[in-house]
C-alpha cells in the first residue's frame, strides 16, 4: 500500500469518510484540504451502474464546463482546404494533414486534443496505434470528427471535456482548479453531473450513480450526496 505523507494524513483527518457531503461542503472541504504548492485540478469520479461491455452502456461525450477547467487545451487540426482557414481563425495551435501525421509517427505529441474533418479521418485513421492508447483518437461522439471546425475548436478552447467510462465502470472529468471561487466549481461540478445523468442508457438497471467522489490532485476523496440528483433534472 501507498503511504501518504503527513500533510495527507492531516488532510483525510478534515474528511468523515462515513459522510456523504453536498457539493458545497465538499469544495469548501477541499480547499480547507489543500497543501500543495501549486494550483490542484479539481476532479469528479463516478462509479456508474452500467455494463461498458454493452453498447449502449459505453458512456462517451463531451460537455462545455461553464467555467472552463484552468487549463488551456493545445489542438491539433487535420484539416484541407478552405477548412485551414477556418482553423486559423479559431485558435487552433497546430493545423496539418500528411506532415502531422509524419510527425506523430515520429513520438510528437505536443498536444491535447485533436479536431478532425471527416475527409481526413483516412490519414488520421493510420495513427490509431499510438492516438488509441493515449486517448487521443478524434470522435464523432465527442465532436472531434467534423466539419464544423470552427465550432470544435472554440469550444474546447472555452473548457470542453471528454468523458468516458472504462471498463471498471468509473468515469473521472476535470473540473476546475482548487483557485476557482466555489460558485464556480459547484456550476462546473453541476453541469457535469447533469451530464451524465442524461446520459443514463435506458437499459441501466439498479442505481445509475453508486458513488460520486470529487477530489484535488494531491487532496482526500469526497463523497458526494446524489440524493437531489436525478436523471429528470
Amino acid at each position: 500500500m501507498k503511504k501518504r505523507g503527513k500533510k495527507y494524513q492531516e488532510a483525510t483527518k478534515l474528511v468523515d469518510r462515513n459522510k456523504t457531503y453536498n457539493i458545497g461542503e465538499a469544495v469548501a472541504l477541499l480547499k480547507k484540504a489543500s497543501t500543495a504548492n501549486f494550483d490542484e485540478t479539481v476532479e469528479v469520479a463516478f462509479r456508474l451502474g452500467v455494463d461498458p461491455k454493452k453498447a449502449d452502456e459505453n458512456i462517451r461525450g463531451a460537455v462545455v464546463l461553464p467555467n472552463g477547467t484552468g487549463k488551456t487545451q493545445r489542438v491539433l487540426v487535420f484539416a484541407k482546404g478552405e477548412k485551414i482557414k477556418e482553423a486559423e481563425a479559431a485558435g487552433a495551435d497546430y493545423i496539418g494533414d500528411q506532415d502531422i501525421v509524419n510527425k506523430i509517427n515520429e513520438g510528437w505529441f505536443d498536444f491535447d486534443v485533436i479536431v478532425a474533418t471527416p475527409d481526413m479521418m483516412a490519414e488520421v485513421g493510420k495513427l490509431g496505434r499510438v492516438l488509441g492508447p493515449k486517448g487521443l483518437m478524434p470522435n464523432p461522439k465527442t465532436g472531434t470528427v467534423t466539419f464544423e471546425v470552427e465550432k470544435a475548436v472554440n469550444e474546447i478552447k472555452a473548457g470542453k471535456v471528454e468523458y468516458r467510462v472504462d471498463k471498471s465502470s468509473n468515469l473521472h472529468v476535470p473540473i476546475g482548479k482548487i483557485s476557482f471561487e466555489d460558485e464556480k466549481l459547484i456550476e462546473n461540478f453541476n453541469t457535469i453531473i447533469d451530464t451524465i445523468l442524461k446520459a443514463k442508457p435506458q437499459s441501466s438497471k439498479g442505481t445509475y450513480l453508486r458513488t460520486v467522489v470529487v477530489t484535488s490532485t494531491m487532496g482526500p476523496g469526497i463523497k458526494i450526496d446524489t440524493s437531489g440528483y436525478t436523471a429528470n433534472n
